[in-house]
């Protein structure tokens, strides 16, 4: 079976619920963690490796993005997928590491959705 083969049964198997609640929002939603639990086994069971990495990236004016990378690999090919996110200039009670985690954290989930196809 081809990479991609194995990541569209990934894809077609996946079971990501919603399973957080924002009550300040009122509504339900998934984050990083829930969707890597869902897929690791199914990796596993496909052979695939994952790696998610984080670049800084700025266009060139006062604004940071953090750049995600998710990379699905067999060992011998990869197929990757990007995603970006800009970092809060001021974010009311957060201090400037929490504000790049948080810029990371979304960035990756929506790398992660974008890979496995996840629609929010």
């Amino acid at each position: 079976m081809t990479l991609n083969e194995k990541l569209a049964n990934i894809q077609s198997k996946l079971k990501a619920p919603k399973n957080q609640f924002n009550k300040f929002g009122g509504y339900s939603y998934r984050n990083q963690e829930d969707i890597l639990e869902a897929v690791k086994p199914l990796l596993s069971s496909q052979g695939l490796t994952m790696r998610i990495s984080d670049e800084i990236a700025s266009p060139g004016n006062d604004s940071v993005y953090i750049k995600s990378t998710v990379i699905i690999s067999d060992g011998t090919n990869e197929v990757s997928v990007t995603a970006f996110a800009k970092e809060a200039s001021d974010q009311k009670g957060m201090s400037p590491s929490q504000m790049t985690g948080s810029a990371s954290s979304y960035a990756r989930k929506y790398a992660l959705n974008g890979m496995f196809l996840i629609d929010d």
